[in-house]
Order: structure tokens, then sequence, then C-alpha cells
């Protein structure tokens, strides 16, 4: 099974929290990525690209595979930080 998702990492949850009211108002996902995210995959909007299952943390990999496509969910706790997910596909 393979997915594609965006997702925006940052450190503490308040600072997820605060960019999950931005996202529900309408705010870009990928402009919101690029401006808060501490990942590298910020600087291409949050795209993390096609990925296989099992091949991210057990809590994102969780969201991506079981959760509605194409909502954003979060804020997600993993070891990296706090991340808000936005599985595009999967199959």
């Amino acid at each position: 099974m393979k997915a594609a998702a965006l997702h925006i990492l940052v450190k503490t949850k308040p600072e997820a929290e605060k960019i999950l009211k931005q996202l529900e108002k309408g705010e870009d996902f990928a402009k919101l990525a690029k401006k808060y995210s501490i990942c590298p995959s910020g600087k291409r909007g949050g795209d993390l690209g096609e990925f296989r299952k099992g091949k991210m943390v057990k809590a994102f990999d969780d969201v991506v595979f079981k959760r509605p496509v194409l909502k954003v969910h979060g804020p997600v706790k993993t070891k990296f930080g706090f991340h808000l997910i936005k599985t595009l596909y999967r199959d």
C-alpha cells in the first residue's frame, strides 16, 4: 500500500493548533508549510511525495493510511514534533 501526503511540522502543539485554525479559514496549505514547517519538505509546500506503508513513524502512518483523504488531521505528535497531515491519495 502506498500514499502521498503533505505535512507541516512544528515544535509545539499550540503552534500547530494556530496553523490549523488558519487552514480551517481557507489559508493555502503549501504557503503555510513554506512559512512555518521545520521539516525540509516545507520548502516544497510540505510535499513528502509518495511512500509505502511502514516507511513513516507509526503515528504518522496511522493518519495517512487510516484517516479520510484530503482532510487535514492533527496535531499529531511524533518524536519530531507536531504534524498537520493532509493525505492526497492512497491505494
